[in-house]
């Protein structure tokens, strides 16, 4: 199936993937080829995985956005979007330390930020 990936910013990458994972406001989903039409709203904080027809697996961190199935593939939609290997695991281990998500809605942002980042860097949280 025909995957395509892009932020608000740019494309971030876009080619034929056998599934694709990610977690909803609704729960967790996984997409094969075939799967039925839907739209879904992306969960705060995590990541989103989409293995490729050639074997490798990427780790996107996704704040924001949405994951659109249609007969002709897949689109995730994101606010901003990180590949795992642009993550700096340090700096977002620092960000998630130093920002409570009681403290109001940027600090929640950037804690839920910094939760994506690492746990698409394959981070335990």
């Amino acid at each position: 199936m025909h995957v395509e990936l892009v932020s608000i910013e740019e494309p971030i990458w876009s080619g034929d993937a056998s599934a694709v994972f990610a977690r909803t406001v609704t729960g967790s989903i996984g997409i094969l080829p075939s799967h039925a039409p839907l739209l879904a709203a992306l969960a705060p904080g995590f990541s989103v995985r989409i293995d490729t027809d050639s074997g490798d697996s990427l780790n996107v961190a996704v704040h924001g956005g949405f994951l659109s199935v249609r007969k002709d593939g897949v689109s995730v939609l994101a606010e901003q979007a990180e590949m795992s290997d642009d993550i700096d695991v340090s700096r977002a281990r620092q960000q998630l330390e130093s920002n409570n998500p009681d403290d109001g809605p940027e600090a929640e942002a950037a804690h839920n930020r910094a939760l994506a980042r690492l746990r698409a860097a394959g981070e335990d949280v």
